[in-house]
């Protein structure tokens, strides 16, 4: 029997491909024992157990980025959480950790290093976060998800995805897909979301153009984010077109809303423009506009194959998200090239490579 830490937590760029290298292990290894570790904060408090995973929390330790009391005290809360770690490690008598990033990642790196426990590091970005360029300089095996990533020893895999996803079949669970979203079965569906948070800039322009997209005969599924959830939220129909609206706070099984959908808008989040691509469904992506510029490297592969077109934050507005949707929605041939482009760029079968590599590290 395998013992097995996964470590990663705050976002879904973190959480997901870590769940999905769970179940790729539990595939590989029916008697594998997997344990989780997160922080309290992040979305992993929710989501890892909704996965029948293992979760234990230890401090979140955030790097200052300018000098002040929380630099300065910084060392002896990292110290804090490396001994909290340890003991994890001890306790489930951990044979290998992987790790995703994220602030519960770095601990978990140095108390397997400490204690001569081999690592994995798996880093979903191009530009690699602080806790895997760390780790990396250590990490028995370094896996990037994407070829341009610079890390040392690195091996390019992929972005490890859900089952539910790198086996979707779109077309087939097209039909009960809208029907389970309150969709039309005929006519396009456009499907908007801004991550597990949501995006402001990106439901104002959704917001301004509705009424022309619906007009056009566009059905909207929009995943707002829980904190954009209001009671003034309510679905809409034109009844000229026959388009609706539907709004919805979060989709937990974001697959079927892929097999709903024909064209998709959102933030270009690393498990976004890699699930998309997946799946064959082209997209529409507004990077983020702040931090070092990480979204729009995330697509940039997608893009120059042709698989889905970039709108910075800032030029993002409701005439111009309108054009765009149109322009590709309503082009059959665009839309068929387009996820052509995307299924053939990314390796669907990240997540059995990672498993591979994880157990193999752990029975050396």
């Amino acid at each position: 029997m395998v013992s097995i830490i996964l470590a990663g937590g705050g976002t879904a760029g973190h959480i997901s491909p870590m769940v999905a290298t769970a179940e790729a292990l539990r595939a590989a290894d029916p008697d594998v024992t997997l344990a989780c570790v997160g922080t309290p904060k992040g979305i992993e408090s929710t989501v890892v157990p909704q996965a029948g995973l293992d979760l234990t929390f230890i401090p979140a330790v955030p790097f200052p980025r300018q000098l002040n009391l929380d630099l300065i005290t910084m060392p002896g809360r990292l110290a804090g959480a490396v001994i909290a770690a340890r003991r994890i490690l001890t306790k489930h008598k951990a044979q290998v950790v992987v790790g995703f990033g994220g602030y519960a990642s770095l601990p978990v790196y140095l108390a397997a290093k400490a204690m001569r426990i081999p690592v994995v590091v798996h880093e979903q970005n191009p530009l690699p976060g602080l806790a895997n360029r760390i780790a990396a300089r250590f990490a028995d095996r370094v896996c990037v998800s994407f070829p341009e990533t610079t890390l040392p020893r690195q091996e390019y895999v992929g972005l490890p995805v859900r089952a539910a996803i790198s086996g979707l079949d779109r077309a087939a669970l097209r039909d009960a897909a809208r029907r389970e979203f309150g969709l039309p079965s005929t006519g396009p569906v456009l499907l908007v979301s801004g991550g597990s948070q949501g995006a402001a800039s990106i439901n104002r322009a959704v917001e301004g153009a509705m009424s022309d997209l619906l007009a056009a005969g566009v059905s909207i599924l929009h995943v707002l984010g829980p904190k954009n959830m209001t009671a003034t939220t309510i679905a809409r129909t034109d009844v000229g077109a026959g388009a609706v609206y539907e709004p919805v706070a979060y989709v937990t099984a974001m697959e079927r809303a892929y097999a709903a959908a024909d064209l998709m808008v959102g933030r270009s989040g690393a498990g976004t423009v890699v699930e998309t691509a997946v799946v064959g469904l082209p997209g529409i992506f507004v990077p983020l506009p702040h931090g070092n510029g990480e979204q729009a490297r995330n697509a940039a592969s997608l893009v120059a194959a042709g698989g889905c077109v970039l709108i910075s934050d800032r030029e993002l507005t409701a005439d111009r998200l309108r054009d765009e949707v149109l322009r590709i929605i309503k082009d059959p041939d665009a839309l068929s090239r387009m996820s052509a482009a995307g299924r053939g760029l990314v390796p669907a079968d990240a997540a059995q490579r990672v498993a591979a590599i994880v157990l193999e590290a752990a029975r050396r």
